[in-house]
């Protein structure tokens, strides 16, 4: 358990806070390049870290996030005029007193004031800087002077046809949905199905590759999976340790990289982020974004998880700006159906992300964490919130200490992936996912074969 302290410190995201202070220092996803496709287009409010901004693409194509409240009188810039302005220049002006404001937060036109007067050169709007990349716009919301490099996860070179970023609203702390992703156990439950026992071994149940398939029953037959966690210079990464049907050793290995984000594994690797953004302390967006080409290694992974054999679907309606439209939420009891809880699924909910957003949610907004009671299990989430906690107390103190995972000459990014495999004889689990696992070469060297312009 957190002490109450801790857990406030560990959830509190707004300005001056411990943890909101240092989640500044990091470029963070603050919407997606869909919501602003249009030079001169309509704007869109975002609220992140629980401060209220407006984004808006200027008649020239860059992307503004400043304030929503105007620095004249405080209407909302939301209703503004995204327009070409005097003297080539550009930017949102304010419905109220017809103030312009352009993406640096400059006040580029005050038409209401006096034709002499230089007050507009005093006043500027809060703004941060932007930075597109894999479909996302990322923003940068610390102090100028400190403002570090982007991290690049994949996106910088990534070809605009296989750039796939979306976007899931959930109604709790940002923490709490980042723990499911932590919790290697709960696939084993929240998300089993009876028909798995019955899956039938289709010859991957061996030293290897397992298939997608399979690994449904892996899931139901170790239900108390072991937890291992090795520290890393971008954060941790964790096993989840199974037994097989056939006596072998599965393992699954997710990836942290702090502060945001997680690598879900996937057959036989993946690299695909899942970062989960606070927009205030009660709510976060879980944003997906794809950081390589796929590889399509032969002979891995066999049919996608989601197949004609689970109960389950594979994901709800994508919105035109992104925006995973949610239809299973807390009011209609996320269309729990106790009938197929009976005799078809463990849950009863037939979305497989909505389980995980039930369980989250139900916590209330901010679970109190002094009322838990951990076990072994928890391992991952323990060093998670251990190494928000500490960083965000060490920064209070100190804000010139170093902070983890940082962009620098030595940190690549792009090299880091989540991975599943039973393993080998011998074969550590610290290995999978790296430079040295076969099946992440084998991955590289068929891309070189079908993409030879891309590069490894």
């Amino acid at each position: 358990m957190l002490s109450a302290q801790d857990n406030e410190i560990l959830t509190r995201v707004g300005p001056g806070t411990p943890t909101g202070e240092v989640l500044r220092r990091y470029w963070t996803p603050a919407l997606l390049s869909r919501e602003v496709t249009e030079p001169g287009g309509v704007p869109v409010r975002v609220r992140l870290l629980g401060e209220d901004l407006v984004a808006f693409r200027d008649t020239q194509g860059r992307v503004g996030l400043i304030q929503e409240n105007c620095p004249h009188r405080g209407a909302s810039m939301f209703f503004g005029r995204n327009e070409d302005g005097p003297d080539g220049t550009c930017g949102l002006r304010c419905l109220y007193h017809g103030w312009q404001f352009d993406v640096d937060g400059r006040c580029v036109d005050m038409p209401s004031e006096p034709p002499a007067s230089t007050f507009k050169e005093r006043v500027r709007a809060t703004a941060y800087p932007t930075h597109e990349s894999g479909g996302i716009v990322w923003t940068y919301m610390g102090p100028p002077e400190t403002m570090t490099p982007f991290r690049d996860f994949g996106t910088e070179t990534l070809p605009v046809e296989y750039q796939l970023a979306s976007k899931t609203r959930s109604y709790c702390n940002w923490v709490q949905t980042m723990e499911g992703n932590f919790d290697t156990a709960h696939i084993s439950w929240l998300h089993s199905w009876p028909g798995a026992n019955e899956i039938q071994d289709d010859g991957s149940d061996k030293p290897g590759y397992p298939s997608n398939v399979l690994t449904w029953k892996f899931w139901m037959h170790d239900r108390a999976p072991g937890i291992e966690v090795a520290n890393t210079w971008y954060g941790f990464k964790y096993a989840g340790i199974r037994n097989t049907p056939n006596g072998h050793t599965n393992v699954r290995v997710t990836q942290y990289i702090f502060p945001y984000s997680t690598i879900v594994p996937a057959v036989p690797f993946s690299t695909r982020q899942l970062m989960v953004i606070p927009i205030d302390d009660d709510n976060c967006w879980r944003v997906n974004f794809n950081v390589s080409i796929p590889s399509n290694p032969a002979g891995h992974g066999g049919e996608p998880l989601f197949g004609t054999i689970d109960p389950y679907s594979a994901g709800q309606a994508l919105r035109t700006n992104g925006e995973i439209a949610r239809t299973h939420v807390a009011e209609n009891d996320y269309l729990i159906d106790r009938e197929q809880q009976r005799t078809t699924t463990f849950s009863g909910i037939a979305d497989f992300v909505s389980q995980d957003l039930m369980v989250t949610e139900s916590m209330g907004p901010i679970y109190d964490r002094s009322q838990e009671h951990l076990g072994a299990i928890d391992k991952a989430i323990i060093r998670m919130r251990q190494l928000i906690v500490r960083t965000a107390k060490k920064f209070a103190d100190d804000p010139a200490a170093p902070l983890p995972a940082l962009a620098g000459p030595d940190a690549d990014f792009r090299r880091i992936r989540a991975a599943d495999k039973t393993l080998e004889e011998g074969e550590d689990w610290r290995m999978l996912g790296t430079d040295d696992d076969p099946g992440v070469r084998e991955a590289e060297e068929a891309l070189r074969h079908r993409l030879p312009s891309a590069g490894g």
